[in-house]
């Protein structure tokens, strides 16, 4: 069997857009806090008081990933996790004065890096590019938590 061109693979392209985001992000952004975390402080500048499963379906991640970045910015001083007064079950998140000023240099940092890694395209050409990523991002999203199985591959044949 012949080799194939991984250009032509999505996964291998999504892989490498990757690996340039994360050099951009630690290059230019922050080498402490992550492109998840500033999401989350970005979700909550956006809604404060979100609890933790809200705000990681706002971010797109998992219950478990949430959890830990959710531990991660509190150890660090960026939010506060205070018990909702209408259901002492859950809890509350809000940035803490300090996560406020984080997520106003990081707003502006990301604002940079976004300008060079797309720097590439042309204006109308970033506009298709973003929508076609966010239009193969949700469904993927729905891979994740499909209303109904997929069907297997061998019963599309």
């Amino acid at each position: 069997m012949a080799a194939v061109d991984l250009a032509t693979h999505p996964g291998h392209l999504a892989r490498r857009l990757q690996q340039a985001h994360h050099l951009l992000w630690t290059t230019m952004v922050s080498e402490e806090i992550t492109s998840p975390q500033f999401g989350v402080l970005n979700a909550l500048t956006a809604e404060p008081g979100l609890d933790q499963r809200t705000v990681g379906d706002r971010v797109a991640l998992d219950r478990s990933t949430i959890a830990e970045v959710v531990g991660r910015l509190i150890r660090r001083g960026l939010l506060d996790k205070v018990r909702d007064p209408a259901d002492g079950r859950r809890f509350l998140l809000h940035l803490t004065p300090e996560g406020v000023r984080v997520h106003r240099k990081l707003t502006v940092r990301t604002a940079r890096m976004n300008q060079v890694f797309l720097a590439p395209l042309s204006t109308e050409e970033q506009a298709v590019f973003l929508t076609l990523l966010r239009r193969v991002s949700d469904a993927a999203e729905q891979l994740r938590h499909p209303a109904e199985p997929l069907p297997h591959a061998d019963e599309n044949r």
